[in-house]
C-alpha cells in the first residue's frame, strides 16, 4: 500500500493545475529573499572620497590635471593613496588624503609637489565623495569610512546573522502554528521591514531593521521550500524543490537592474521591497498544507483543502481523509517522528552523528561540503561588482548563470549519481579558482566568464547537497542530520563577506581560499558512498554498511530515489530541510 501522501497525488495528481499555481505563487516571493540577500552590494558601496575642506574651493589640482571644482577631478584621480591639491578661495592651499588633510604652510604658488612644511589635520569637517557612478549609499550616509570603515563592513555579516537566527526561530514555529501562518507573516514582514530599511535615520536602526529584515528572509525561505514540497508529488518533487533556488536567482538579477537604474540608495532600497508586493497582497489567499492539518487532527480543514485541490485539478472523485489517515502509520507523514518504530523511544543528539569512525568521517565531509557551498556561493556573488567592467551586468551574469546550473544538478544526480556528480564540480570550482589567478587583471570579460563558470560549478554542488544528504543517514538521524549541515551552510553565509574584505590583504585571497576549501570537500567526498538507486536506511548500523561495503549494497530500486528522500524528511520541520542560501 502507498504512503498517505503519496496515495493523495496519485488521487489528485503529482503537479496538477493547483499544485501550479501554488508552487509559483509562493517562489515569486522568493525572489524577494534573493533581492535583500544580496542589496548591500550597491547598497554599501564605498565611492571614492577625500577629507573635507573648510572653505569654497578655486582650484583643483591632481599631478597635470588641473580642474576649477573637486567634481572634476575624480575621473583622473584612480589612485587612492595619492593626495589632491586644493586652493581654496581665502588663498590657502590644501592637501587631502582620505583619512586625513594637511595645510601647507607657505601659499604661495599652486603646483602639486611641496617641500614645505606642513599641518596635518584630521577630517573634522566630514568627506567629500565622488557621486559620478552613486547618487548616494548608506556609505555616504552615515560617513562610514576610515576609523568607521569597519561599521560599514559589518552591514552583510549581521544580515547573515539574522537569517541564521531567523531560520531557527521561524522553522520551529512553522512546525507549531502552520506554514500558511508563518508566510503570511514572513512575505508582509519583508515588505515592511524592506520599506522601513530606507527611513532608518541613523547606521545602528539601519542595522537592526535589516536584522530583522534578514530573519523574515530566512523564515519565508525555509518555510515556502517545505511549504511547496508538501504540495507537490514524488514524480515532481525532486525538481520542483530544486528551483525555488532558481527564483532566488532571479531576485539577484533583480538587484542588478534596480541598481543600474536607480542611484540613491534609500530610494534603491524601496523599489527592491515592492517589487514582490503583488504576493503580499494576495498571500493570505494560499491553503495551509493538507499534511500539517493532519499531523495537528483537523480532518475536516484537510479534508476542504484536498477537496479544492481535486476541483482545481478536474478530479471527481477526490481521496477521503479517512483513507489518508488510515495509512498514516506506514509513511512518513504519520507524525514528527518520522518512520520510527514504536518500540524504539530513544532521543538522538547530535552525537549520533559521530557514532563510529564511518559516520564521523561522513558528517565531517557533508558539513564541509555545506559550508563550502555557501562560502563560494557568497563570495562568487558579493565579489561580481569588483570584476573589473559594468558591475551592474556583472551580478545580473552572476544571477543569470545559476538557473541552468540546477538543471544540471538534477540530470546529473540520477543519471550519473550524486557523489559523481558533486566530485567533479567542487573539484572544477577549486580549479577555476587557481586559473583566475592566472588571468590579467585587464581581461576583464576573461575574468568574468571565469567567474561565471566558477559560480556555476560551485552552484551545481551546492544545490545536489541537501538531498545527497538526506540519503547519507538513516531515518533516526535525517533530520538532524540535514539540519546540522543547514547551520554549518549558514556559518559560511556570515563568514563569506570577511572572506571577500580579505581582498585589501590580497586580491586573489577570497578566490584562494574557496580553491582551497572546494578541493578538500572534493576529495573527501570521495570517500562518500553513492546512493543513486540505493533504499534509505533505517539504523545507524545500516548506513554504516553503505559506506563499508559498497559493492554489495542492496540492488537498485525502480522508483525516483531523490523524490523519496524528499518525502522521507519533508514532514520533519522546515528547519531541517531547507537548502538555505
Amino acid at each position: 500500500m502507498a504512503p498517505g501522501s503519496e496515495r493523495l497525488f496519485d488521487s489528485l495528481g503529482h503537479f496538477g493545475r493547483f499544485q501550479a499555481c501554488v508552487y509559483f505563487a509562493s517562489v515569486f516571493q522568493a525572489m524577494s529573499c534573493g533581492i535583500h540577500y544580496l542589496a548591500s552590494v550597491f547598497m554599501a558601496v564605498t565611492p571614492n572620497f577625500v577629507c573635507g575642506i573648510p572653505g569654497n574651493v578655486s582650484s583643483v589640482l591632481f599631478y597635470n590635471s588641473s580642474e576649477a571644482r573637486l567634481e572634476d577631478i575624480w575621473t583622473v584621480w584612480t589612485a587612492t593613496e595619492n593626495y589632491i591639491v586644493v586652493q581654496l578661495e581665502n588663498g590657502e592651499i590644501w592637501e587631502l588624503n582620505q583619512c586625513s588633510k594637511a595645510k601647507r604652510e607657505v601659499s604661495l604658488d599652486l603646483a602639486y609637489e611641496y617641500k614645505g612644511n606642513k599641518s596635518v589635520f584630521s577630517c573634522s569637517d566630514g568627506f567629500l565623495y565622488d557621486d559620478t557612478k552613486w547618487k548616494s549609499t548608506v556609505v555616504t550616509q552615515w560617513d562610514l569610512v576610515c576609523d568607521r570603515e569597519w561599521l560599514a563592513k559589518l552591514i552583510q555579516p549581521t544580515f547573515m546573522l539574522g537569517v541564521l537566527i531567523g531560520a531557527v526561530i521561524f522553522g520551529d514555529i512553522a512546525d507549531r502554528l502552520g506554514r500558511q501562518r508563518v508566510i503570511w507573516f514572513t512575505s508582509a514582514g519583508q515588505f515592511v521591514f524592506g520599506v522601513a530599511v530606507a527611513f532608518t535615520s541613523d547606521y545602528y536602526s539601519f542595522v537592526i531593521v535589516r536584522f530583522l529584515l534578514a530573519m523574515v528572509s530566512s523564515g519565508y525561505l525555509v518555510v515556502a521550500f517545505v511549504y511547496v514540497t508538501e504540495f507537490v508529488g514524488i514524480k515532481a518533487r525532486t525538481w520542483a524543490s530544486m528551483h525555488v533556488h532558481a527564483f532566488f536567482a532571479i531576485g539577484i538579477m533583480v538587484v542588478a537592474l534596480v541598481g543600474f537604474l536607480v542611484r540613491t540608495w534609500w530610494v534603491y532600497q524601496i523599489f527592491l521591497s515592492i517589487a514582490t508586493l503583488p504576493f503580499v497582497l494576495c498571500c493570505w489567499m494560499l491553503p495551509e498544507t493538507p499534511f500539517w492539518l493532519l499531523s495537528e487532527a483537523r480532518y475536516e480543514d484537510a479534508q476542504k483543502v484536498i477537496n479544492t485541490m481535486a476541483r482545481w485539478n478536474k478530479v471527481s472523485t477526490p481521496c477521503k481523509v479517512a483513507e489518508l489517515y488510515s495509512v498514516q502509520n506506514d509513511g512518513p507523514v504519520s507524525g514528527r517522528t518520522g518512520d520510527n518504530d514504536a518500540p524504539s523511544a530513544k532521543k538522538h543528539n547530535i552525537l549520533d552523528l559521530f557514532c563510529n569512525w564511518y559516520i564521523a568521517r561522513r558528517t565531517i565531509t557533508v558539513w564541509l561540503v555545506w559550508f563550502t557551498g555557501s562560502l563560494g556561493y557568497y563570495v562568487f556573488s558579493l565579489s561580481s561588482v569588483n570584476l573589473g567592467g559594468n558591475e551592474y551586468l556583472n551580478l545580473f551574469l552572476i544571477g543569470a548563470v545559476e538557473l541552468p546550473c540546477y538543471i544540471i544538478a538534477c540530470i546529473g544526480m540520477d543519471k550519473l549519481g550524486r557523489r559523481n556528480t558533486l566530485i567533479p564540480f567542487l573539484i572544477l570550482s577549486a580549479l577555476i579558482c587557481v586559473l583566475i589567478m592566472f588571468i590579467p587583471q585587464d581581461f576583464n570579460v576573461l575574468i568574468i566568464l571565469a567567474n561565471m563558470a566558477g559560480k556555476f560549478s560551485i552552484g551545481v554542488a551546492f544545490g545536489l547537497i541537501y538531498l545527497y544528504t538526506a540519503e547519507l543517514y538513516p531515518t533516526i538521524v535525517r533530520s538532524l542530520a540535514v539540519g546540522s549541515g543547514s547551520m554549518m551552510c549558514r556559518v559560511g553565509s556570515v563568514v563569506a563577506p570577511f572572506c571577500v574584505y580579505l581582498r585589501s590583504v590580497w586580491i586573489f585571497m577570497p578566490l584562494l581560499l574557496v580553491g582551497i576549501m572546494a578541493l578538500l570537500s572534493g576529495i573527501l567526498t570521495i570517500m562518500l558512498p553513492e546512493t543513486l538507486g540505493k533504499p534509505l536506511t533505517n539504523t545507524l548500523e545500516e548506513a554504516t554498511e553503505i559506506g563499508r561495503n559498497e559493492k554489495s549494497c542492496p540492488e537498485k530500486t525502480p522508483t525516483a530515489q531523490s523524490g523519496t528522500a524528499l518525502e522521507k524528511i519533508e514532514m520533519c520541520g522546515p528547519e531541517t530541510v531547507s537548502p538555505e542560501k
